[in-house]
């Protein structure tokens, strides 16, 4: 069963989210718009690019994501035994990644807030979502908000919230009508996973994990569920 946002994050509960973030106004600012005619296409790549970066950093491993011309859905897992094995300059080596002034802007914080907020759901999708508006407006020569309020999330409790969560998110173009397959699904981790291209991705459990760093999965593959659900 999934959660609403309406309760808060807890680790305790569940380390797996689905997030979506829209656009303003559900404006195409990430595609092709067809009341401006323009075409922001290539905002989505870097869009998938950024997200394959901060998976990197952040103590947060990346399961699935969509990105749609005016919206995204990402599926995440936070590793809190990941962020508790780094030493602090690992720490402070990865915040600097993010801010390149870190050591001066946070000098008076603690390595600990450092470590919490690299694990932080919301400060993930803050290191998303406010670079790509800035981008974004810097590009089209304005101001004012790019995104739609916050980012929603949903606890994924189960294995079967998160497998039916993931199939639906990579579905998602083909019900948008822009891609007839999982093979043809642009800006999308199923794709990446067809294609090979999927080491950013959290690997799926093939019955040896004795340690839980996979997805589990204890029924057919996720190519397999996506071709049964078209």
């Amino acid at each position: 069963m999934t959660i609403a946002r309406s309760q808060q994050i807890s680790l305790d509960h569940t380390p797996y989210y689905h997030c979506t973030s829209r656009c303003v106004r559900r404006a195409f600012l990430c595609g092709w718009d067809r009341y401006s005619g323009k075409d922001y296409a290539h905002r989505r790549q870097w869009l998938e690019d950024r997200l394959i970066f901060l998976s990197a950093v952040f103590a947060i491993d990346l399961l699935a994501y969509a990105i749609m011309s005016n919206h995204y859905h990402v599926v995440i897992k936070l590793n809190a035994e990941e962020a508790a094995a780094w030493s602090d300059d690992e720490v402070q080596e990865r915040w600097g990644k993010l801010y390149a002034r870190a050591a001066d802007t946070c000098a008076d914080l603690p390595i600990s807030t450092w470590r919490e907020r690299l694990l932080s759901l919301s400060w993930f999708m803050r290191c998303i979502n406010e670079p790509l508006a800035r981008y974004a407006n810097r590009e089209d020569g304005c101001k004012g908000r790019f995104w739609e309020g916050r980012f929603k999330s949903q606890a994924l409790s189960d294995e079967t919230a998160l497998l039916r969560c993931m199939c639906y998110v990579d579905l998602n173009p083909i019900r948008a009508g822009i891609a007839k397959t999982p093979e043809s699904s642009p800006h999308t981790s199923i794709k990446a996973r067809i294609d090979g291209w999927h080491r950013h991705l959290l690997a799926f459990d093939s019955g040896q994990d004795k340690e839980g760093t996979s997805i589990p999965s204890s029924g057919p593959s996720l190519v397999d569920t996506l071709k049964c659900a078209q």
